[in-house]
């Protein structure tokens, strides 16, 4: 059985008791070995020995193994159980007889193999460990002795310091990794997995946007054209572009038209002193009919292949007539009398509407793109939107949709949104000076911008969100906006004099503006045709291709 077969408990112990006594017990028999203990040289015959000590956690039994024992047995170790820790005194259990001894001892081994099997299946698989032994591998003994003793004294005799010193040492703290707060580690880092697929692979591919590259602008025209005898005056319409890209322009009592594709210029029609001069000139939505107002209050209708007169509508007007815009078949137009008409070409009794709102000369006209809403402007400083589908008779004009009185002069410049149906822009003369944006289902101003200068003319981009606009002194400039944050884009000059016009090509690419100072220029303000002909806009339909003759 061994040495340690005789030693016998006292009283019967605890849990913690016994995890303490097997420690305690372990650093004495060694510590005994190691000096060569009398009682422990007479025992083995002067010879030092090595003791093995086991314990349990599962049954906190004691193993010990003190070397004399049979190693062809099944009793490798000898334990003693917590239930076989009796409570007799040491002389009494030492008078028991061999056999009583042996017969304790028998019972404790049978059970040793189980007991051995089960704890060394535990061992290896590292389960159920009932504590923590630190690593030293991974232990930092300078900072575990700085942290026993130099942070210790600094705690028991703290030293008055600045703010400033105390951030220095915090900070010298971070760097030198001296503000942990353990001193024993339990366990090595583990080390960093070695994905066999990369995680990237796993991860959605973002396929980048392409970015869109910065348009240039030009800053000088392209091309400039002398344009002698253009009437200087504000509340005129006398440029326009038509989708058969033939431009229109009145000089005095002659209109003539100028082919963008091959340069050519030719003379529509000259009217007399008595009719003339000519106060506007508008573009049908088929390229080839353009109507001309008259000083006289006449309105002319002209073929433009053949440059003859198709018919002359008389008596919607007392006076001239300095705006006109086409709905399809209906050409309306608007005069000084304030007085806007309906005029369906098509019929003899041409006046079909009349529009009655206006106490000045009706100076801006302008259909929306669904032509269900038509805007006006008057030197009344008053804007109207007016709803096609509350239209009345002839003799009973129609009542307005919104009347805007938020500007102080004449209300020229009117240009309805290309992508936002409900979104009209307007602008104001000399006095007023503002570009306004309307929405025109409520009525509401959505913004006012102040542009420093009388506003003449306004041409939405049909490509992108911009806007540009045509002004008077001092710089006579064009101004491209960015919508809807107005950030100015560009400043084309090269005006001497206000810029009366402006009327934008087919493409949508190309802006010709004419001045007072009798020139007509062509910018390309809004891109190459190139870009802008992949989202070009569909030609109008002819608004007389069934019908045989316009009286």
């Amino acid at each position: 059985m061994g040495v340690m077969g005789k030693f016998e408990w006292m009283n019967t112990c605890s849990k913690k008791q016994c995890r303490s006594l097997f420690w305690r017990m372990k650093a004495a028999m060694k510590k005994a070995v190691k000096n060569k203990h009398t009682f422990l040289v007479a025992l083995y015959g002067g010879t030092k020995k090595q003791f093995n000590f086991q314990y349990d956690p599962l049954s906190y039994a004691l193993n010990f193994d003190d070397g004399t024992h049979d190693h062809h047995h099944d009793h490798f170790l000898h334990v003693v159980e917590p239930h076989e820790i009796t409570k007799l005194p040491l002389k009494k259990q030492q008078q028991e007889s061999p056999s009583s001894r042996s017969v304790i001892t028998s019972s404790a081994t049978k059970s040793s193999n189980a007991l051995k099997e089960q704890y060394l299946h535990r061992k290896n698989s590292r389960e159920n460990l009932d504590r923590f032994i630190p690593n030293r591998s991974a232990m930092d003994f300078g900072y575990a002795h700085y942290m026993l003793t130099a942070a210790k004294k600094g705690k028991e005799n703290p030293v008055d310091c600045s703010p400033a010193r105390e951030a220095y040492r915090k900070r010298l703290a971070e760097g030198c990794n001296m503000n942990r707060t353990r001193i024993l580690a339990f366990k090595n880092k583990p080390p960093t997995p070695i994905e066999a697929i990369p995680s990237d692979l796993f991860e959605p591919v973002q396929q980048s946007k392409p970015v869109k590259a910065r348009r240039h602008i030009p800053q000088s025209c392209e091309r400039t054209l002398d344009a002698p005898d253009l009437v200087d005056d504000y509340y005129l319409n006398l440029l326009d572009w038509g989708s058969s890209n033939v431009l229109a322009i009145a000089l005095a009592n002659t209109v003539y038209l100028w082919d963008a594709t091959d340069g050519n210029t030719s003379e529509l029609v000259t009217v007399d002193d008595e009719s003339g001069p000519v106060t506007s000139v508008k573009w049908a939505p088929d390229g080839r009919h353009i109507s001309v107002g008259l000083n006289s209050s006449d309105v002319q209708l002209y073929d433009s292949t053949t440059n003859r007169l198709l018919r002359t509508m008389r008596g919607g007007h007392q006076s001239r007539v300095g705006a006109m815009d086409w709905n399809n078949h209906i050409l309306t137009t608007g005069g000084m009398d304030g007085q806007i008409v309906n005029n369906d070409v098509r019929v003899r009794e041409h006046v079909v509407e009349t529009y009655s709102g206006h106490h000045q000369e009706v100076c801006g006209l302008k259909w929306s793109g669904s032509g269900q809403q038509l805007a006006s402007g008057g030197n009344d400083n008053l804007l109207h939107i007016w709803d096609r589908r509350s239209m009345a008779s002839a003799n009973a004009p129609t009542q307005y949709l919104h009347r805007m009185e938020e500007h102080t002069a004449a209300v020229k410049a009117l240009a309805w949104c290309p992508f936002q149906a409900n979104l009209l822009a307007s602008g104001g003369g000399g006095s007023d000076k503002r570009i306004k944006f309307w929405n025109t289902h409520t009525g509401a101003c959505l913004n006012s911008v102040d542009t420093g200068s009388q506003v003449c003319a306004l041409l939405w981009n049909k490509n992108e969100r911009e806007l540009l606009s045509s002004h008077g002194f001092s710089q006579n400039q064009l101004t491209l906006w960015k919508y809807p944050s107005m950030v100015k884009m560009a400043e084309l000059t090269g005006h001497t004099s206000r810029v009366l016009h402006m009327t934008q090509s087919p493409d949508g690419c190309t802006v010709a503006s004419a001045a007072g100072d009798e020139t007509l220029r062509f910018w390309n303000v809004f891109g190459s045709p190139d870009v802008a002909a992949k989202s070009a806009p569909k030609a109008a339909p002819e608004p007389f291709a069934h019908v045989s003759r316009i009286r």
